[in-house]
């Protein structure tokens, strides 16, 4: 009965959205704010996701800090008020007369349902930019049993980041009534009448919690990040693949720079790049970083004179960044290489990043207008034409025209914009 209550709050409130009913009321104090769990997997059969809880919050398992809440109360946890009412009477009538003889029957019945409730709940809110300063003022603990346990099994863990709560004690009460009556007709007349009437109710706590929004957790050794819907998984999954990038010195950077630009206009030293990359993800070893092209030698020769860490790293962040390459057509390539000799790319980064949150949130394909403001009309152009390559058709206003298949393309170019972006910028 419980269930029943939460699925029909989630209905009210977010009837198409990733708000998640908590199904059992002995389980409630688990889905609390900066609770972990874990997601099951989900059937076709089943209209929510269903998540399992762990027995620990998220300070369970980072490094000690201060002797502070995680999140203070107050200002740092924002809340809002809500009154649900419901109230519904259904009654069917029906009635069937089977003419087989030599017996004649008749089956009449109704049957009503009634409830009526009204909640006053309360919305708990973490917003992502708490969870983001956290996550510089804390680390992963690596050592703690359960971190370890996940890393082992690679099961992915969430963290309850939006809760829906009972402000009072609540009753919910249901009534249905059955009537029917049953008539035969033999060679003596039988006839039969009863009636059913059923009460369930169930009272809520104050304090329960009735439904929950969670993020995914990404756990890279002691670094931890928000997996914020799908734009933020692809800007965490970035950041992750390419965070050895953000180290480099200006030099290191503009090597490696130099080499991207290289293959992005050459399909044989694409290859050739990507290949051995590969054998050093595959391998571990820097034997196979020798070449004749003399676009791809500093490179190469850097990543040789590596500590094998960094090598792999390094061969892991440059992998990535070429599957995103490979995924954009040659005329994209070539228009990614003028914006950046335009030094152009950081605005066009921004431009996608604001086409895929407006698509993530239901707002279909726009962006900011003022990002498609250029100080040459020749990067407008090639912007636009960038972007349509991808499936994106963009407006003077700033709206456009995509279909869903344009939104796994445009994150193949805000990757590659990233990178670029990531490794062009004066140090």
């Amino acid at each position: 009965m419980f269930k029943k209550v939460t699925e029909s709050i989630v209905k009210q409130m977010d009837p198409d959205g990733d708000l998640v009913p908590v199904r059992s009321m002995l389980d409630h104090e688990h889905f609390r704010p900066l609770c972990l769990v874990r997601r099951k997997k989900q059937t076709t059969f089943q209209r929510y996701p269903r998540y399992k809880q762990t027995w620990y919050r998220l300070e369970d398992v980072l490094l000690p800090g201060q002797d502070e809440p995680l999140i203070p109360s107050g200002g740092e946890q924002d809340a809002r008020q809500f009154l649900i009412k419901k109230t519904g009477t259904d009654r069917i009538d029906g009635s069937l007369i089977l003419p087989i003889d030599p017996t004649r029957g008749e089956l009449t019945g109704a049957a009503s349902l009634a409830n009526e409730w009204s909640i006053k709940l309360k919305k708990n809110h973490i917003p992502p930019t708490k969870l983001e300063a956290l996550k510089t003022e804390r680390k992963i603990n690596t050592n703690h049993a359960f971190i370890q346990q996940l890393q082992k099994t690679g099961q992915k863990l969430y963290v309850v980041h939006e809760t829906i709560e009972t402000m009072e004690e609540a009753s919910y009460q249901e009534t249905s009534d059955a009537e029917g009556k049953f008539m035969a007709q033999f060679y003596v007349k039988f006839c039969a009448k009863g009636t059913r009437k059923n009460i369930q109710s169930i009272t809520i706590p104050k304090g329960c919690t009735l439904a929950f929004r969670a993020f995914q957790l990404a756990i890279s050794d002691a670094w931890w990040d928000v997996l914020e819907g799908t734009l933020g998984a692809l800007e965490a999954e970035v950041k992750r693949n390419c965070h050895i990038l953000s180290t480099l010195s200006s030099q290191l950077s503009s090597i490696l720079l130099t080499a991207i630009k290289a293959v992005m206009g050459d399909r044989n030293l694409f290859q050739e790049l990507s290949h051995k990359m590969e054998a050093v993800l595959d391998e571990g070893d820097s034997d196979e970083l020798k070449t004749e092209s003399a676009a791809l030698k500093d490179l190469l020769r850097l990543l040789q004179q590596s500590s094998a860490h960094t090598l792999l790293h390094m061969a892991a962040a440059i992998t990535y960044t070429l599957d995103a390459l490979e995924e954009l057509s040659e005329d994209q390539l070539l228009l990614l290489l003028e914006s950046l000799e335009n030094k152009i790319v950081s605005q066009q980064l921004k431009l996608v990043e604001s086409i895929l949150k407006q698509r993530e949130h239901g707002n279909g394909f726009s962006a900011d207008p003022s990002l498609l403001s250029f100080s040459q009309e020749r990067d407008h152009q090639v912007t636009i034409a960038m972007l349509e390559m991808s499936g994106v058709k963009l407006h003077e206003d700033g709206s456009a025209a995509g279909t869903n298949e344009a939104f796994s393309a445009t994150g193949a170019l805000y990757v590659s914009l990233y990178v670029l972006s990531l490794l062009s910028k004066p140090h």
